[in-house]
């Protein structure tokens, strides 16, 4: 059975349909945290050794468990049955599962360096990932690819942009703001069915925009799917060689290995926006003339609402 088999139960009704049906894993690490003050001092020793070293007490045997935390054998049972497990087995494979996440998220914050800036661990990590992503953004999009993404753009009667949690309903956001400004008529949707209903409603000469960090996401590649039957076309701003890109006409695609801080924001965003800006000036240029009027437009209208300066964002 593989991981994706374990938590997902695909079941067929009387009428042939097929259902996925999500099955709940529970979260021991935090039934432990939380049954904590109610734990006997044993338990609760028993409770320091888990916490402090999640894969040991997985990989360890009963006896030794209880020999770091200097219990006996059946406090280690009984400590199992008070956060809720059936017993010292059932314990340990949930705990298991709490590491599918990994180990990351269960680590302490690292200690500050010589190098960063006022000891504060993360101050290199977020300016130097942001770096790294402009120029692995810069490095890996292929110019053919947004050139013809700009084209399609320019052309579209209609464009939405889909994005599904985190920082790319964001980035849906942004698409839409970068884009309606040059006179393009776009919405974004950030909710799976919203998704399906308009691309339901798409005709030949519409196009969808898919923004995925993972390129893995269900829903958003289901209503591409969707917009395509009915002759839409499709880009993606995403990760290279994922299932989104190969139901996508154009592809800008860019691959941003992840700093190791499970509290610090995720790099590829800036990759994405980079992705997203070349996107919306590659657009403006090719419409040139209309996109500079609708511009001005919107900058006069802006500027008369309120003083400033020429230079000032332009209609942000």
């Amino acid at each position: 059975m593989t991981e994706a088999d374990s938590q997902v139960l695909r079941t067929t009704d009387e009428d042939g349909g097929r259902h996925d049906h999500v099955r709940r894993i529970p979260d021991i690490i935090s039934q432990v945290k939380d049954s904590y003050a109610e734990l006997r001092p044993a338990e609760r020793r028993v409770a320091d050794v888990v916490l402090d070293d999640v894969k040991y007490a997985v990989d360890a045997s009963n006896a030794a468990l209880a020999q770091r935390a200097g219990v006996s054998e059946p406090t280690v049972t009984r400590f199992c049955r008070a956060i809720g497990c059936e017993g010292v087995r059932d314990f340990k494979l949930k705990l298991a599962q709490s590491l599918v996440v990994g180990a990351l998220y269960l680590a302490t914050k690292p200690q500050p360096t010589n190098n960063d800036s006022g000891g504060m661990p993360f101050w290199n990590a977020v300016f130097g990932e942001a770096r790294r992503a402009l120029q692995e953004a810069e490095r890996q999009i292929d110019p053919g690819q947004l050139q013809r993404a700009a084209e399609l753009i320019a052309t579209a009667r209609q464009v939405t942009v889909f994005g599904l949690g985190g920082s790319s309903s964001a980035l849906a956001q942004e698409t839409q703001y970068r884009l309606f400004r040059y006179g393009i008529t776009i919405s974004a949707q950030c909710d799976p069915y919203l998704m399906r209903m308009t691309a339901s409603t798409l005709k030949p000469g519409d196009l969808v925009i898919a923004i995925s960090a993972t390129g893995r996401t269900r829903e958003v590649i289901e209503a591409v799917e969707l917009a395509k039957h009915y002759r839409a076309n499709a880009i993606c701003v995403t990760a290279p060689d994922t299932e989104l890109t190969r139901v996508c006409d154009v592809r800008l695609t860019v691959a941003v290995p992840e700093y190791p801080d499970t509290l610090k924001p995720t790099a590829s965003r800036y990759a994405f926006l980079a992705a997203i800006d070349l996107l919306a000036v590659a657009t403006a240029y090719r419409i040139d003339g209309p996109a500079r009027e609708t511009v001005r437009r919107i900058k006069y209208n802006a500027q008369i609402h309120r003083t400033g300066k020429e230079m000032e964002p332009l209609g942000d």
